[in-house]
């Protein structure tokens, strides 16, 4: 997975899909529920306390959050393998924080990462974090930000998440 590519455009290795669906207030924020299209994610969405809601579900930030820190928990132990080093009992803390935006008044999202590397010496733990944080594509998307499309979608051109296959 370490292997350099060498293209000219990116090279899709995965495309995760999920669906969210509005639920009992028809806000997919605030009461939606998240389904993969593989069925293995099926997460209810609840606006949490402290912004008003109800809580008593996972969230945007929540979900972000967890990718994230998987994500880098990953890349790291891959680096660490292929270099050599014997880690043990690394954990991942991301926080994902959602904020008002000094700029526009609206919306904006920042995060941070905290890696525990018990047991390992401190400058060996840096130079795996750092290197790290130049494979792992979440700390690349927060750093670099992200190419994305937003549509409007008229008809579905295949089967669309969470509907049972036709056959």
């Amino acid at each position: 997975m370490l292997d350099k590519y060498y293209g000219e455009e990116a090279h899709a290795l995965y495309i995760g899909r999920v669906r969210v669906t509005g639920g009992e207030a028809a806000h997919g924020r605030a009461s939606g529920i998240a389904r993969s299209d593989d069925g293995a994610l099926d997460v209810n969405l609840r606006l949490p306390t402290e912004l008003g809601g109800p809580g008593g579900g996972s969230n945007p930030e929540q979900l972000l959050a967890a990718g994230y820190a998987a994500c880098f928990h990953g890349a790291l132990t891959l680096l660490a393998s292929r270099s050599g080093v014997e880690i043990s009992e690394l954990t991942v803390e991301a926080a994902v924080t959602f904020a008002r935006d000094p700029v526009d008044g609206l919306f904006l999202l920042s995060a941070e990462i905290s890696v525990n590397l018990p047991g390992l010496d401190r400058t060996l733990a840096a130079e795996l974090v750092r290197n790290t944080e130049r494979i792992c594509p979440y700390a690349k998307m927060f750093r670099r930000g992200i190419d994305h499309v937003v549509a409007v979608a008229t008809e579905p051109s295949s089967p669309r998440i969470g509907d049972e296959d036709p056959s």
